[in-house]
């Protein structure tokens, strides 16, 4: 008898090793077939190299890593403006990014926008947390103590935005008793009360260029005055509603920002954007997004340095 329990009991034992052993293969098989799935991406990612740029710590950078991380703004009408359904950027400064990220080998899967405010801009580029930057960053003379510039890719002024069909204000000189609005405490909002264009109690100062452009359409305002590129956006957004009047009264100029001491990076932008000029690209970006404004603007002269 306790025989015949020792075989049962052996025989038993046999079956359950039996069972684990089959479920264990069975997971496993099933954990190898999900997993190829559950990496991969939705998108196939290039292989293709990144082009040299012999002495550009940035392009070494961005080699390591594989893509590239390009500083942008999210919030900007035909410029830099974020979908939030899906995520994905549009506007001008966009497809100069793609542009010039195509130019060094990378292809739209290998490359990250990152939302940066204007405040963190030159940090961002110190620190390499973006490799380079497209968001109406305007060129002076005291930035490019901190930081590189490539470009300009755009050219301008501050202007004006009125209601579409708009008859009494045509520029700068018919703004007397008109309500102006801009962003409060910027250079903008500073230059009409400089050039005593309306009365100082016509000048309206709100939080954000939206806010302007809503009060516009509502009556509540007769122009908002930025940058005309900023304008052109909105115009572009809703033609049927709004234009940019006038010519610009002081000089703009945007330029993609670099970390100041890469020189052969800048040249080598520099060369991307003189391509893009010359071939028809440029043109082509500026028609696509910021044409539908009905403003035209003239190609940029690349300034080397």
């Amino acid at each position: 008898m306790p025989v015949r329990l020792a075989l049962v009991g052996m025989v038993l034992l046999v079956v359950l090793a039996g069972g684990a052993i089959a479920w264990w293969q069975g997971t496993r098989d099933r954990s190898e077939a999900e997993t190829p799935a559950a990496q991969s991406s939705s998108k196939p990612v290039s292989s293709a190299p990144v082009v040299e740029v012999e002495g550009s710590p940035t392009v070494d950078r961005i080699q390591a890593r594989g893509t590239v991380v390009i500083g942008v703004k999210s919030d900007q009408p035909g410029l830099g403006m974020q979908n939030p359904s899906d995520g994905t950027y549009s506007g001008f400064d966009i497809e100069i990014a793609r542009i010039v990220a195509s130019g060094l080998g990378l292809d739209d899967n290998r490359t990250v926008y990152q939302n940066v405010a204007s405040a963190e801009r030159e940090r961002a580029l110190g620190e390499g947390t973006v490799d380079f930057y497209v968001g109406t960053y305007t060129i002076t003379e005291e930035r490019k103590k901190r930081v590189g510039f490539a470009g300009p890719y755009l050219t301008g002024g501050q202007s004006l935005l009125v209601r579409r069909g708009e008859p009494a204000i045509t520029g700068l000189d018919t703004l007397r008793g008109k309500k102006v609005c801009s962003v409060l405490g910027s250079t903008s909002l500073a230059k009409v009360l400089e050039l005593n264009a309306t009365e100082p109690e016509n000048v309206v100062g709100l939080g954000s260029y939206a806010e302007c452009v809503d009060q516009l359409l509502g009556g509540e305002v007769d122009a908002v005055t930025t940058d005309d590129a900023i304008l052109k956006g909105y115009a572009a957004s809703d033609p049927g509603a709004l234009q940019v009047v006038g010519e610009p009264f002081d000089e703009v100029r945007y330029g993609i920002g670099l970390a100041h001491n890469d020189k052969p990076l800048r040249d080598k932008v520099n060369e991307l954007l003189q391509a893009a000029l010359d071939d028809g690209r440029w043109q082509a970006a500026y028609n696509r997004t910021l044409g539908p404004s009905g403003s035209t603007s003239p190609p940029p002269v690349i300034d080397r340095y």
